[in-house]
């Protein structure tokens, strides 16, 4: 079992003809159409200026041993630091899946999710993906201002735990193209235990192998651009005894300890890790803790026949590593005139000359102040120098007139670059400060409500029942079913109270209660 973090509850929306209200407006509407078109223009000006970019990612990785997520996430996310980050990402180990949390998790979010999405959403940024197996789980957060250039998205799983069918082990990923960079995601737990560091390569090597997309330009996971492999690993430290380990972590040398590291030995070894970069590893081991302390393992186990077990020895078995896909480049014999490639490598050259990406970690470390879990979460902060394959959205949108909820309402828009459109396409709208696609006020498929005035701007209607009473500051998105992502947001507007509602005695709180009223029964009719 597994969720995605793009669903929509189905509603009704009713169709509306829109002639009288296309009477009244006929003169703003012309003059909002020209406007529309003279912003269309001004994307194309301005495209050459917005070509290169610099962009931060903020990577967590944190196995949570089923505990409940804390009360502020603050240190986490790094939410007071001067440079606020493009993009989050966040793997979680180990969420708690009982069977009825489970279930209710695949219903509605589960608790990590609404804890990170209600922090993000008031600094404008929204879930835009995410997927959960059993105890994986990953989150992709976008500043809105992105979100437009974020295409492509897809999510997909493996498992890995008792035979391949359980799905206490295994890899969850997204993957997306970024300004038109293929970029991946992939949040893993692998096998426990110091003996298992070849089964754990295998566990890898297995999901890498196995996981596609339905994608030419990438259809594996080495075929993206850039790759984050990150989770908990479970690499141990071999060989040290424990006393030595605490010794080098206590006097915070931790250098001595980096040639014993598994993954560091496996590295030399295996040629699907040595494409694979890390930082150093300047931390101290972030497993094993006793719970709601910062005091490695101190309890003492039972074996099956009473005698007192081992304690656990610390080690790095939370990381972040990254592949930036290698430079095709020609072969020495063909003298640099292409020959001897194939289209696939002669496009990706093509790609690596034309538009370059560039990554830099400038932070990776642990935050030691969360104690809910034996294990501390890592951090991994990288900056993202790239050239935008393209830099204006799908679609130009934005409301006609007025809106409230006493009268019928209208949105333009303008497709400012060829898409493949469907049937079920469809424009939210939305309260600002929203937290993910499916968090929309109302909806109307694009399709059903839409008369075209030209080629260039075309009219979708909506219903004054599908808005809100109570008024608030709203922004339109359009959502493409084909691409599975939203291609086009208006800027903010205001959605004015209703002033009938207020005529008719309803206060503030009455009127907040007839929006879930009208909320539920377009739900349910």
């Amino acid at each position: 079992m597994f969720t995605t973090g793009i669903s929509c509850f189905v509603m009704t929306v009713r169709i509306l003809t829109g002639v009288e209200m296309m009477e009244e407006n006929e003169e703003q509407s012309h003059g909002q159409q020209a406007d529309l078109s003279l912003k269309k223009g001004n994307y194309e000006e301005e495209e050459e200026e917005e070509e290169e970019g610099s962009f931060r990612l903020h990577v967590v990785t944190w196995n949570v041993a089923t505990a409940d997520p804390p009360d502020d996430v603050t240190s986490l996310l790094h939410l007071n630091s001067p440079k606020s980050p493009d993009l989050y990402v966040i793997g979680l180990q180990e969420v708690y899946s009982g069977p009825l949390r489970f279930v209710s998790d695949t219903v509605f979010d589960d608790r990590w999710s609404r804890l990170f999405m209600s922090t993000l959403a008031s600094r404008k940024y929204i879930k835009v993906s995410s997927i959960r197996l059993q105890g994986l789980l990953l989150l992709f957060f976008s500043k809105l201002e992105h979100v437009p250039f974020i295409r492509d998205i897809q999510a997909t799983y493996t498992r890995t735990g008792i035979f391949g069918y359980w799905g206490n082990k295994g890899g969850v990923s997204i993957r997306l193209s970024f300004y038109g960079h293929t970029l991946c995601f992939l949040n893993c737990h692998l096998a426990a235990h110091m003996k298992y560091a070849s089964e754990r390569v295998d566990e890898f090597e297995y999901i890498m192998d196995t996981q596609t997309f339905e994608c030419k330009k990438a259809p594996t996971i080495v075929d993206h651009r850039l790759v984050f492999w990150f989770g908990d690993l479970n690499f141990r430290i071999e060989d040290h005894g424990m006393h030595f380990v605490r010794s080098c972590i206590n006097d915070q040398k931790y250098n001595l300890l980096w040639s014993k590291d598994q993954l560091t030995i496996m590295k030399k070894k295996e040629q699907i890790l040595q494409e694979f970069d890390e930082g150093p590893l300047d931390f101290q081991p972030t497993y094993k803790f006793d719970l709601n302390s910062d005091t490695y393992d101190s309890r003492l186990y039972r074996t099956w026949f009473g005698f007192n077990g081992k304690k656990r020895k610390p080690a790095w078995t939370d990381r972040i590593l990254w592949r930036l896909r290698p430079k095709a480049s020609f072969p020495d014999e063909q003298d640099g005139n292409g020959a001897g490639l194939d289209v696939k490598q002669l496009k990706q050259l093509e790609e690596d000359e034309e538009y370059p990406l560039k990554i830099r970690q400038d932070s990776y470390t642990s935050i030691m102040e969360y104690s809910i879990s034996d294990h501390k979460p890592v951090v991994g902060i990288f900056t993202l120098e790239l050239r935008k394959m393209y830099t204006t959205p799908l679609v130009r949108l934005q409301p006609e007139g007025d809106w409230s909820a006493d009268i019928d309402s209208m949105v333009l828009y303008s497709p400012l670059q060829p898409f493949p459109s469907s049937t079920w396409d469809w424009i939210g709208l939305y309260e600002v400060g929203f937290t993910s696609v499916s968090d929309y006020i109302t909806y109307t498929w694009v399709k059903d409500d839409e008369v075209a005035f030209n080629e260039e701007v075309i009219q979708v209607y909506v219903g004054k029942e599908e808005i809100p009473v109570r008024g608030a500051e709203c922004v339109l998105c359009y959502y493409s079913n084909t691409l599975q992502c939203i291609i086009g947001i208006s800027e903010p507007f205001k959605v004015h109270e209703s002033k009938v509602a207020i005529e008719e005695g309803f206060v503030h709180e009455q009127i907040n209660g007839l929006d879930k009223t009208t909320a539920s029964e377009a739900l349910w009719n």
